[in-house]
Parts: structure tokens; sequence; C-alpha cells
């Protein structure tokens, strides 16, 4: 009985092979693959460059869209090469608050946004892209915001209430 179920598995399994094709079939000659094509056009090289006037402007209205809720505080500019810029908001009432940052650089650009003694956002921003961060403020709270930039740059930065 045993030397028929071993000759029935092994004709049943001799049937099943298996074939792996790798790409190099032998002795038949195939067409190369046609090359890939990106559709995407190759990115502007000075789309991180700074920018003065109407088109800072411009790139301002692009990263800092309209705010959801009431805008205390916003500023925009350029840093030379080494500069950093620092100012404080008014007294700020109670409560949620989003405070978004952008950059234009071809290197990253340091935020700094504290009171008191508290860092609440301690950021090198790749630029081209915002960031905002929401944080909850107790009533009567100064905002301390420092920029800095080691290359030429535009910066913009929002606080607004939620």
């Amino acid at each position: 009985m045993g030397l028929l179920l071993a000759l029935l598995l092994g004709t049943a399994l001799t049937g099943c092979a298996y074939e792996y094709d790798d790409g190099f079939a032998s002795g038949t000659a195939t067409a190369p693959a046609p090359g890939l094509s990106d559709a995407a056009l190759p990115r502007d090289p000075t789309y991180n460059q700074p920018v003065t006037g109407a088109e800072l402007d411009s790139w301002v209205a692009q990263v800092l869209p309209g705010a959801e809720g009431q805008v205390f505080h916003s500023n925009y500019g350029t840093l030379a090469a080494a500069e950093e810029r620092e100012e404080n908001t008014a007294n700020l009432p109670e409560g949620s608050y989003a405070l978004t940052l952008a950059c234009r650089s071809p290197r990253r650009v340091s935020f700094s946004i504290s009171h008191d003694d508290i860092e609440l956002v301690d950021l090198n921003l790749r630029c081209g892209t915002s960031r905002v961060n929401v944080v909850y403020l107790p009533a009567d709270v100064v905002l301390h915001i420092k920029v800095e930039a080691k290359e030429g740059a535009n910066f913009a930065y929002r606080v607004s209430r939620i």
C-alpha cells in the first residue's frame, strides 16, 4: 500500500513544474524596453531664491492664505545671510492659536517662538513648505518671535486665534 501511495504522489507531482522568466531568453532577440519618461517638469532652480517687491507680496499671499480666526500678529520680509530678526507680539488673550511659519531660501530657516522662559516652537524649517503649530495660551501672554537665516531668505509668519 505504501508503495502504491508513493507511486501515485510521484506521478502527480511530476506534472508540476516551475518556470522562472528572468528576462534573459536564450537564443531569442527581444526589443529593448521603451525608456520611461517623467511627465513632471524639472524644478525651477530659482524656486527657493529670495524675492523682493511684488514677488515677495505674491509669495506671502500664497504661503499665508486667509486665516479662519482672528489674526493678532503677522510679519514677513527678507533676511541677509547670518541675519537674525526678533520681535514681540502685543498681549494676547487666552485661547488656542495657530502659529503659521514659512520661508523661501536654498537653506533652512530657524524659527523660535517663546513666552517667558517657555519655548513653544524651535524649528529649522525646510523652505518651500509651510508649517502650522497649534498652541494654547493663557491670558496676557506676549510671544517673542525670532527668525534666523544662514543664507539669504524670505520669511513669513502669522499668529492667529482659532
